[in-house]
């Protein structure tokens, strides 16, 4: 049988060591290291001779040491013989595959096939024991002048001479690595809570408005209490899941109602237990964790384990743009800071979460954040722990303990058994459902998500419509109130990404403010005043100088009017030129029912309503603006740049995400990649992507002064609501623009053709003052209560005037 040919060598590649022919060469080093280490023990031999005896001269000890060394010449003589064997092998081919291959290699064959590799391992490791026991017993016979055998026998001897040094050496070495020991030990405790069965009163009865994924919890609680009916059919019981979502819906919560309904002990994991100082503290304590939660399981039958902000832990290190200190997101102060009126707040709550992203660069969210490139980023860590919990082995210790190898835990299981030849016992079925809890579920290392230690992945969000009711009517409960169902309707209504703690803190306030005017029962204007004041935030204590005042309010006036004729898809929820900490005034909407999709027609009306500051400045105060419709026109900007430019809602089709990052040219420009030399893609992306935005916000910004412009008398006149009230609710909008009645205005006098000519000549003498910066004295017109020219039967023929319900003609 022929034998293979040897794969070619690449050009340039070392040989391998059975390829070459002879041996290869060693290094200067090698050849002479045992010579002079047998010539170092020669020579402390002869001083141990003339230390012994001071008498005897250098002459006479190495005269004395070639007769009673002659073993160290022996040992000399076969390292050159060795050498010299070496030296052949490297010059000469045959000689060197005769020794190789024949001799050695015969032996090793013949070796293979009568002796097992195991039992080959063992005499090798029993002949060097007793290589290194005779080595000791010559020195240690040289050194009491006797044989090497009696040396054996006498070590007993010495070692009991020897045993309080040792001693000492012993106890100096413990003590040291003892004060480490406690040191380490103290820093892994605490950071962890054991709740037992009896401790935990909470049940699943006492979660509201997440039913969904309560439903899905709860099968896991049936695999968990009966585990038998997933394994006997060939499966195993999940025994990870992961809750994510906003904070405040409900995670936490949610895992003590399993530990309290499953009669099992629940262990909660601070969210900072894992970040140290010291590297190796965390791995101690994510051992020393499960170490009890084997425990709790063997005697329990079962132990819930919840990591709480799991983001802390579930990560390797922070990928970041930028450096330490501020990453290419991070926003730059403005060069010259206005207060604005509150812009964000009269988008809907997608607009707002967009521009979020948008603020905070959060890369594939965002279009116009470039993707960072791995090189671009860096890997912040801390100074000895990584910077976070998964820094340093912490996170590989949980993944291991999650789903690493089931090894036989026990001394006597491991060790005793072994020794007797015994298997040692498989461990056993440890039941334990592990919880995790975060709102950044991205920010997770993907290993920790894999199935077999995250099973199963929940989206704990926003209560629905019908969520916020029962939430509403579970806190509502437990104090005295006078709201009725439709109220409470109209609460969850108002409030749409309330979540179960904003709805507890919200009654709470309302109790407060109830408590604070002298009652304890709840009433409706009690929780209004609370939601005010937990979305707002308390006013400051200011007053607006007279003309001020009123250009703040004929801005908010104009957002307000606006998004009441245009806007069908949310509602007015509050008005407010009252100053708050970042904002002049606001016009905050909601939307009246839950809605998962978003239309250009929506988009267009949200940037309506933004321009609706600009149109109405440039109207009412002779083509001035103020700059606190910077924050509006940022808003309006950017949903029309995504409009135009990636939801395929302007006036061409293709993405510019896409022709960026795949570089197909100028998208929309109609000529494909037709460019001239030095001309640059991406700058012509950009330039006809702001030109396309640019006529977009034209366009709705002349429609929307057209919309003022009809409604001129309408905005005056919640203008002067809004002057005289500071804050209205949208019913009140609603009754200034309806001339009706409502919570707290009485729109009726705003109908009163007269009462808004006067409007008109306090508009006229306000904006003088603007004009002139005097200090002219303002005399603010007071309506008179008087039913409204329809209501008597009166017909009105005034052109600028409008019907009943508040809608010209033309308007839909």
């Amino acid at each position: 049988m022929k034998k293979a040919a040897a794969e070619p060598r690449p050009p340039g590649g070392r040989p391998r060591d059975e390829d070459r022919p002879t041996r290869k060469p060693l290094a200067l080093w090698d050849r002479i290291k045992f010579l002079l280490l047998l010539t170092l023990i020669w020579f402390i031999l002869v001083w141990s001779v003339m230390a012994n005896d001071p008498l005897v001269g250098f002459s006479d000890a190495l005269r004395i040491q070639v007769q009673a060394g002659w073993w160290v010449f022996v040992l000399a003589g076969l390292e050159v013989l060795r050498q010299v064997h070496f030296l052949i092998s490297e010059h000469w081919a045959s000689y060197h595959q005769f020794w190789t291959r024949k001799f050695f290699g015969g032996l090793e064959r013949v070796a293979r096939r009568r002796v097992s590799d195991w039992t080959r391992f063992r005499v090798w490791r029993l002949l060097t024991w007793i290589l290194w026991i005779a080595i000791i017993a010559v020195v240690i016979g040289k050194i009491i002048h006797t044989t090497p055998i009696l040396a054996l026998l006498r070590a007993p001897q010495l070692l009991w001479r020897a045993l309080p040094f040792v001693l000492q050496l012993a106890f100096a070495f413990f003590f040291i690595a003892f004060q480490f020991i406690g040191l380490f030990w103290l820093l892994s405790r605490g950071g962890v809570d054991v709740y037992f069965p009896d401790d935990i009163k909470t049940r699943f009865a006492d979660v509201w408005g997440q039913d969904h994924v309560l439903e899905r919890v709860k099968e896991n609680i049936i695999f968990l209490e009966n585990p038998e009916l997933v394994e006997e059919r060939g499966g195993y019981v999940p025994g990870g899941l992961l809750l994510w979502g906003p904070p405040g819906t409900g995670k936490t919560l949610m895992a003590e109602a399993v530990a309290g309904e499953t009669g099992k002990p629940y262990v909660f994991v601070d969210p900072g237990a894992f970040i140290n100082m010291f590297m190796g503290v965390g791995i101690l304590k994510v051992k020393s964790l499960f170490r009890k939660l084997r425990r709790l399981a063997l005697r329990y039958g079962g132990v819930i384990v919840f990591f709480d902000e799991a983001d802390s832990l579930g990560n390797r290190g922070q990928l970041a743009q930028g450096g330490a200190g501020g990453g290419r997101g991070t926003a730059a102060p403005a060069p010259f800071a206005h207060a604005s009126c509150h812009g964000f707040s009269y988008l809907s709550g997608d607009t707002q979460l967009m521009l979020m992203r948008g603020a905070m660069g959060s890369g594939a969210d965002t279009p116009y954040a470039e993707q960072g490139t791995r090189r671009n980023r860096q890997m912040i860590g801390g100074m000895m722990n990584g910077g976070n919990g998964g820094g340093m082995g912490t996170l590989q210790a949980l993944l291991t303990e999650l789903s690493g190898l089931k090894k036989p835990r026990g001394f006597f299981n491991r060790h005793v058994r072994r020794i007797f030849g015994m298997r040692p016992k498989p461990p056993p079925h440890y039941r334990i459902l592990v919880m995790m809890a975060t709102n950044m579920p991205s920010a997770l290392d993907e290993a920790l998500l894999r199935p077999g230690r995250i099973d199963r992945i929940y989206k704990v969000g926003y209560p629905s419509k019908a969520g916020r009711i029962r939430t509403y009517e579970g806190y509502l409960a437990k104090v005295r109130h006078e709201l009725t169902a439709e109220q409470i309707d109209k609460l969850a209504t108002i409030t749409p990404y309330a979540t179960g703690a904003t709805i507890k803190d919200l009654v709470n306030e309302a109790l407060i403010t109830a408590i604070r005017n002298g009652r304890d029962v709840i009433t409706w204007p009690d929780v209004i005043k609370a939601k005010q004041l937990k979305e707002l935030g308390p006013p400051e204590d200011v007053e607006y100088i007279e003309r001020e005042r009123h250009a703040v309010a004929v801005h908010e006036a104009c957002h307000a009017l606006v998004a009441y004729r245009t806007r069908q898809h949310m509602e007015i929820d509050i008005a407010t030129i009252e100053k708050g900490s970042d904002y002049l005034g606001m016009v905050a909407s909601i939307p009246p029912e839950d809605q998962f999709t978003r239309w250009r027609s929506e988009y267009e009306t949200d940037i309506l309503v933004s321009l609706a500051s600009l149109a109405g400045e440039r109207m009412f105060f002779d083509a001035d603006s103020s700059s606190g419709v910077s924050g509006d026109l940022e808003s309006a900007t950017t949903v029309a740049s995504f409009m135009e430019g990636f939801w395929g809602m302007g006036n061409t089709v293709s993405s510019y995400s896409t022709a960026k990052r795949l570089e197909v040219g100028s998208p929309g420009g109609g000529r494909g990649g037709a460019l001239k030399k030095g001309q640059d893609p991406e700058a012509m992306a950009r330039r006809a992507l702001a030109d396309r935005i640019e006529d977009n916000l034209t366009t709705l910004l002349d429609r929307t002064a057209e919309i003022l412009q009809d409604n001129r008398r309408h905005v005056l006149a919640l203008a002067h609501a809004l002057e005289t009230h500071k804050t209205l609710s949208g019913e009140d909008v609603v009754a200034v623009l309806e001339y009706s009645q409502g919570p707290l205005v009485d729109g009726r006098p705003y109908g009163d053709d007269a009462f808004i000519s006067r409007l008109e000549d306090y508009h006229l003498s306000a904006a003088r003052a603007h004009r002139e910066h005097s200090h002219e004295q303002l005399s603010m017109p007071a309506p008179v209560a008087a039913p409204a020219p329809w209501a008597a039967g009166v017909l009105m023929t005034d052109p600028d005037s409008t019907g009943p319900n508040g809608h010209h003609p033309e308007q839909p």
